[in-house]
Order: C-alpha cells, then structure tokens, then sequence
C-alpha cells in the first residue's frame, strides 16, 4: 500500500496524505459477516456522560475477522481484499472449499485468487496458519496467539510482525514488535507473513474534521484548565502546569502500570526497549 499528496487545493488538503487504496478490490463488505457497531457516545445508561471527547463519527460495521483460523486442514480462496473501518489493516475475505466464508487480517502480498490454509502440516507460506512447534526459526509472524485455541492476540495491527527467534521443549521464543521477547507455547497458532498496510503510520488526516469524522470530540488541555478542574490547572500567565498528571491526580508519564505479580512476568527474557 501507498500514500498519495494530494493538491493543496483547499487548507485541509495542504498537508493531507491520504491512503491510496490501491489494494482494495472490493467495495461492499460480505453482509453475513458484518454486524452494526453499537456506540455509546461515552454516555451511561442514564445518559450521563462518563467518557470525555467521544461521539459523532460517521456510522461503521463491524467486520467478524477470524483470528482463531481453526478450520484446519480445508483449503480457502481468497476472493477480495477490503477496507475494515475498524481496524489499520486490510482484509481478506476467504471463501473455504466447504462453502465457508470468513474474514482474516490480510498479510502483506496476499493477491486475490490465492490459496491459504490452515493446519499443523500446512507449508509455512504467507497467508498460512499452523502451530510454532511446525515454522522455522526466523520466520516472520502475525496474528500470534497467547494461548493455545483463544485465537491471535499478537501483531495485529497494520505493518506489525512477530519473529520466532527459538525452540526449546514446549516453549518457543518470539520477539515482539515492541522489542519484548518472550516464551509462547508451540502449540500456539500463529499466521506467517507481515500484516498489510504498512504505510498506515505515514497518513496524515489534514484537518479536525476527519478526527470527528472518526467520533473523536476536541481534548482540552489540562494545563488550559482551571485549579478546581485538573490538577494541572491554574497559575498566572501559562503556567506548564507543573508533573504531567491524570484529572485524578495519578502520575501520567514515566509511572508503571503493570501489575508487579502478573502471571506472563515468568515468560518474558526481555522487556522491550525503553523510550528516551
């Protein structure tokens, strides 16, 4: 995929660059595996607002992607790739040897009319799914799960990937996008190939209205607030506001969330590499 500069035309325009689409080769997603997206515009039950800077944004449907890939051993066709309003990547509708249809995150180089399926003694192709026991090492992942038949949990937005760096008895070891490595049983399912739409990070939306248009309301800065309204409020003339802080007063920057017993801290090796 590629982004295109579009003609500074108008102001929202200037600095706009737009995703190409050029992969795209279908319009209308499959009715029978798509189902309305129920937003609460970050209102309660009562109606009460609990969630600030959500609402608006134009109507979606959700596609009902397949991240388990446990229709083993049957061949699919892929029949189109399509745009997810949902989600960074792109799509792939799969029609099964056995009148089955099902969407999948479309891998970097999957081409309509392509053969994909999934299974313990498949070849490790883009597009395939099969256990870690059965890749090579260095082999490129997506869509990686956690644990055995929960479906993929792991590199699944657009351009991310997994590398399974090694194999030893029933664990293997699988560098994460983050830069964590850590231990993944073999019998976990993973999908090979990169996720598609790589160019994702590049896009930019140009103006305010396309983050409305995504349901996305305008942020108001703490340090524009005032002291009864968030911590960092207040002071004569701008103020920086001081520790950056939540509306409750937690540390926002620098402070860590996870929790100290968390039951994976005994299968990662290695934490990911720190932001400077």
């Amino acid at each position: 995929m590629a982004v295109k500069k579009l003609r500074p035309v108008t102001p929202g325009q200037r600095y706009r660059m737009a995703p190409a689409f050029t992969e795209i080769t279908k319009s209308v997603p499959e009715k029978s595996l798509t189902v309305t997206k129920k937003r609460s515009g970050g209102r309660n039950n009562s109606g009460k607002m609990t969630m600030r800077y959500l609402g608006g944004g134009h109507k979606k449907k959700t596609r009902l992607v397949d991240f388990k890939r446990n229709k083993t051993e049957v061949p699919a066709t892929v029949k189109a790739i399509e745009y997810d309003p949902t989600r960074s990547a792109r799509i792939a509708l799969l029609y099964y040897a056995d009148g089955a249809k099902s969407y999948i995150l479309a891998p970097e180089g999957l081409s309509v009319g392509q053969e994909v399926v999934s299974g313990e003694n498949v070849a490790p192709e883009v597009g395939n799914a099969l256990p870690l026991a059965k890749i090579p090492l260095g082999t490129i992942l997506h869509n990686v799960e956690l644990k055995p038949g929960r479906g993929g949990a792991m590199a699944r937005s657009a351009g991310s990937y997994c590398q399974l760096v090694a194999r030893e008895g029933k664990y293997a070891t699988v560098k994460l996008p983050s830069g964590e490595t850590r231990r993944v049983l073999v019998t976990c399912f993973a999908t090979v190939g990169t996720v598609s739409n790589g160019d994702h990070m590049n896009v930019t939306l140009g103006k305010a209205g396309r983050n409305r248009w995504l349901g996305k309301r305008p942020r108001t800065r703490g340090v524009a607030m005032n002291p009864v309204d968030h911590p960092m409020g207040g002071g004569e003339g701008r103020a920086s506001g001081g520790h950056p802080r939540s509306r409750k007063g937690l540390y926002a920057k620098g402070k860590k969330t996870r929790t100290p017993k968390k039951y994976s801290n005994n299968l990662i090796i290695s934490r990911g590499k720190k932001k400077k």
